[in-house]
């Protein structure tokens, strides 16, 4: 298999959607929805969008709280685009604020469009607030430093 060279890798992913976003939104996940995901005109399901955005803003607040987490609120959820199968999503998270036993992240949510047009749309923004929860599923404290 030929090497590719730095800058030939450096042009092949130009398009793409970065690692980081402005603001210290990290990507936390990238995923592509298949044709099981999608309603009868092609879009992909709310629902389904929603629970990606779950599991990615659920990422930096299992790290946080060094442990077990479940979602406590959706604080915000808005739709700015259709999601189309084979669109390449990727999710960003930032950490909005750390309380006594939850993590409040905002996540947003980017598409990959037409690769041989390549060009990167934001489907979807959220804000999310999880709970660190014991063996019981009782809040608890999140750990300090």
């Amino acid at each position: 298999m030929p090497e590719i060279s730095s800058a030939d890798a450096a042009a092949l992913v130009a398009g793409i959607a970065p690692l980081q976003l402005q603001g210290d939104h990290e990507l936390v996940m990238r995923v592509m929805p298949m044709p099981a995901d999608a309603n009868g005109n092609g879009d992909i399901f709310g629902g389904w969008i929603m629970a990606q955005v779950d599991v990615a803003g659920s990422i930096l607040p299992a790290r946080i709280a060094k442990g077990r987490i479940a979602t406590v609120a959706v604080n915000q959820f808005i739709f700015k685009q259709p999601v189309s199968i084979a669109d390449l999503l990727s999710f960003y998270a930032r950490v909005e604020r750390i309380g006594t036993t939850s993590v409040t992240v905002n996540v947003e949510v980017y598409a990959e469009r037409d690769p041989a047009a390549l060009h990167v749309v934001k489907v979807t923004e959220a804000n999310l607030t999880y709970v660190a929860i014991d063996r019981e599923g009782r809040p608890r404290p999140i750990p300090k430093g």
